[in-house]
């Protein structure tokens, strides 16, 4: 395999998908269906471990932070059970520790949320060796901002006060924000 070889699917094409996020996982799991995949979701920690214990799938892609733990234990047990399995770290919260840890249990790759379903197979199919280009549209600064405080908002209920003081952010500043559309 060269560098951009991408590895060969075969005839397994199941994939897990682990994410507490119930519509980004919706989303996610149609996409990857209509790019040929077999899929399972799951929304937990338990629930993904469960999935694994039942059948580990050659492919996953686990959010790091979940509810119940972290999508990491997911990423071990996967490996434990399927060594050649290929998994993805989705997160949206991103830092070097983090990443590193990912990959030290099997990922293959730690994606930044929000990915699409063409970056998460580019970095399921790609070859260790493969770096992978930089996005050819990247989000704007204040699109990726916009879409943190969404999260923190939904994380939080969608409750704006609690939103603003886990963002250190002026609660009617946050209200300004969240009546605005998203930015491009």
């Amino acid at each position: 395999m060269n560098e951009t070889t991408p590895v060969e699917l075969g005839d397994d094409r199941s994939v897990l998908i682990v994410d507490d996020d119930r519509s980004f996982l919706q989303r996610l799991a149609r996409a990857m269906e209509a790019r040929g995949f077999v899929v399972t979701t799951a929304e937990t920690v338990a629930d993904g471990l469960a999935k694994v214990e039942g059948g580990a799938p050659a492919f996953a892609v686990v959010d790091m932070r979940l509810g119940d733990g972290s999508g990491l234990d997911v990423i071990s047990a996967l490996k434990k059970n399927r060594p050649g399995a290929r998994a993805i770290v989705l997160t949206g919260y991103g830092n070097i520790a983090t990443a590193v840890t990912a990959v030290k249990l099997g990922a293959v790759d730690y994606l930044a949320k929000p990915a699409d379903a063409d970056d998460v197979v580019a970095a399921l199919i790609a070859s260790g060796d493969h770096k992978p280009s930089p996005p050819e549209n990247p989000m704007s600064a204040d699109r990726v901002r916009w879409e943190h405080i969404q999260r923190v908002y939904e994380l939080c209920g969608r409750n704006v006060s609690e939103t603003a003081r886990r963002l250190s952010m002026h609660r009617r500043t946050l209200q300004r924000i969240l009546a605005k559309r998203a930015p491009r």
